[in-house]
């Protein structure tokens, strides 16, 4: 039996794209206007790109998907100095993420989950004392910036895990009961 052309920009697969960027923006923006309803951090970027790198047959999609929903918030938000590094380590889980293709399940997911949260805290945090004048440019300057991070890896971290436990075991469970989406993984 033949099945009508799916029209691409209305498909459910795109549905689910503009979904990933809309809950990502609005979980950024609760978090910055709503200080204290979620933890710093505590958001689905990082999981959308582990996400989309490892299901997105469109290579470009797990790059821009993260990166828009990042950007539409920045510019309510506000830009800053950090964005390219930021951006770079979302780029880098997007890359992660390939690695997951055909492999996806329970602990490997959280295995990647774990290590794009700890190479984010790793590299932001050293870029913010680099760039930054809120600590020495010396060892313990480094150990103190690190240190003051940890609030926002512990909101990083659970997100970064949660959020892809949703996405990828939400996903699992809909490609089960909608066939559309089985074509898109």
């Amino acid at each position: 039996m033949q099945h009508p052309a799916q029209n691409n920009v209305l498909s459910p697969r795109t549905g689910v794209l503009i979904a990933m960027i809309a809950v990502a923006v609005a979980t950024r923006l609760v978090i910055f206007f709503a200080p204290g309803v979620l933890p710093y951090n505590f958001t689905p970027v990082e999981a959308i790109a582990l996400f989309g790198g490892a299901y997105f047959a469109d290579r470009r999609l797990a790059f821009v998907v993260p990166l828009a929903a990042m950007l539409l918030a920045d510019l309510i938000i506000g830009l800053h100095d950090l964005i390219p590094v930021i951006y770079g380590c979302i780029a880098l889980t997007a890359l992660l993420g390939r690695n997951l293709r055909g492999k996806v399940r329970a602990l490997p997911v959280a295995g990647y989950a774990f290590a794009s949260a700890v190479m984010f805290f790793v590299v932001t945090n050293f870029f913010v004392w680099l760039m930054g004048d809120m600590y020495p440019h010396d060892g313990a300057g480094l150990i103190a910036c690190y240190v003051a991070g940890i609030p926002f890896f512990n909101g990083t971290l659970a997100g970064t895990l949660l959020w892809s436990a949703l996405l990828f075991g939400g996903f699992e469970l809909l490609k089960q009961r909608w066939t559309p989406l089985q074509a898109a993984a």
